[in-house]
């Protein structure tokens, strides 16, 4: 399997540049018609994990290659990507057409927690065919993206961010049974969900005084009565990554934003995160982003 694809990487491929706001780290969005996206050079989409959510408009017959599973669509379909599982596309005949938006969790610091909604979540088969009357519908939200996307409207960003809630909404309200409809997830991907369940539940972190009890897979493991060796098996073989590579990453996210949208010290930054000392933070941040905290937080 390929490794999980950035976001910066997605926009080299297709695009050739990468959007100033996706290198800071703090959050990011955009929305895309495929009719410009699927082009006869295109690159081909390869079977992988990304790092972000994607919501795909599909208009057209096509295959989808999710998990372990091969999702046909006859006509038109919504399609939710988390970057827990892998996934490509594959067109079944010439017509191809719809939408797509791209975002990151830290888009929507402060706006929600996207794993709690249950097309994202990793037991729940994300594909719902549509009427369509109820194709309609969701083309028009995208078009909304895409007339605000170019906008000059200050509070743009909230504004995109509603016309995603109201995807996720309509999407609930057609399939209130989602959690009927769950595959039967092994017991490797219960326990690694419900490790990204208790890593979650710890952000965001709105109150400097506020600090996070859980850092380690031992801590982890503890809390959710499994040894620590169990809870390491799992979610290498679910995710591919080790327990570890998991929460850095997740307190990275949390740090840039943090050093971004607060007035806070880096004492303070490093105390929520859980770490002992500043200076164990400055080191944990400088091996992961090959520069301080306080440059990180210098640069526009």
């Amino acid at each position: 399997m390929e490794k999980m694809q950035s976001l910066e990487e997605f926009y080299r491929s297709k695009f050739d540049h990468v959007p100033e706001n996706i290198r800071n780290g703090v959050g990011h969005f955009n929305v895309f018609t495929i009719d410009q996206y699927v082009k006869k050079n295109a690159r081909p989409v390869v079977y992988s994990r990304k790092d972000y959510f994607k919501i795909t408009l599909i208009i057209g017959r096509n295959r989808i290659h999710y998990a372990d599973k091969v999702i046909d669509i006859q006509k038109q379909a919504l399609f939710f990507s988390s970057p827990q599982i892998p996934y490509k596309f594959e067109w079944i005949d010439d017509h191809k057409s719809g939408f797509f938006c791209v975002f990151t969790p830290a888009f929507f610091h402060h706006f929600g927690n996207l794993n709690d909604y249950e097309v994202f979540k990793p037991d729940v088969i994300p594909v719902f065919e549509l009427t369509d009357e109820q194709l309609e519908d969701i083309r028009q939200i995208f078009r909304k993206m895409q007339v605000e996307m170019v906008s000059d409207y200050t509070h743009k960003y909230d504004q995109l961010r509603n016309r995603v809630f109201d995807v996720l909404h309509y999407t609930h309200k057609i399939k209130p049974a989602l959690k009927a409809e769950k595959q039967k997830a092994n017991a490797s991907q219960r326990i690694t969900y419900l490790f990204l369940e208790l890593l979650e539940r710890q952000f965001p972190i709105e109150d400097a005084r506020q600090r996070i009890c859980l850092r380690s897979p031992s801590e982890f493991a503890g809390q959710l009565s499994v040894h620590v060796n169990h809870l390491n098996r799992a979610v290498k073989k679910t995710i591919e990554k080790t327990t570890s590579e998991i929460i850095a990453e997740r307190l990275l996210q949390e740090a840039k934003i943090l050093l971004r949208h607060t007035g806070w010290n880096i004492s303070e930054i490093a105390y929520s995160l859980g770490f002992k000392e500043a200076t164990h933070f400055n080191n944990f941040f400088k091996k992961n982003m090959q520069m301080s905290p306080v440059t990180f937080r210098e640069i526009e």
